[in-house]
């Protein structure tokens, strides 16, 4: 099975307010910055948390795309509408998109 993938590039910029973006980072990265508004379930607890990911359309991130390509497939797996973002946080930053921490201050990707 392929994993369904976006580039940071084919991502809409503002992104739609019915996307749920999935971030699957450990709580240190998550603090560190993230997508503003994103669900924030540890790869490491998403099969005793799947409940949490709200319906629709999902993007899943991590900060390389590694972690967030197991979560996409589960969730995929699971009937979920999910979309592993390839190059992860690191890829999304480096095209320039906005990364914030939970003060609002610009982020970083650890």
């Amino acid at each position: 099975m392929s994993i369904p993938t976006a580039a940071p590039e084919g991502v809409p910029d503002p992104l739609p307010e019915s996307l749920v973006v999935l971030d699957v980072r450990e709580d240190d990265e998550w603090e560190a910055g993230r997508l503003e508004g994103s669900v924030h379930i540890p790869l490491r607890e998403l099969g005793d948390r799947v409940a949490e990911v709200p319906t629709g359309q999902v993007l899943v991130v991590c900060r390389s795309g590694h972690r967030s390509a197991y979560a996409t497939s589960y969730l995929v797996d699971q009937g979920y509408d999910a979309v592993n973002l390839a190059g992860g946080l690191t890829a999304w930053h480096a095209a320039g998109r906005a990364i914030t921490t939970p003060d609002g201050r610009p982020g970083r990707v650890v």
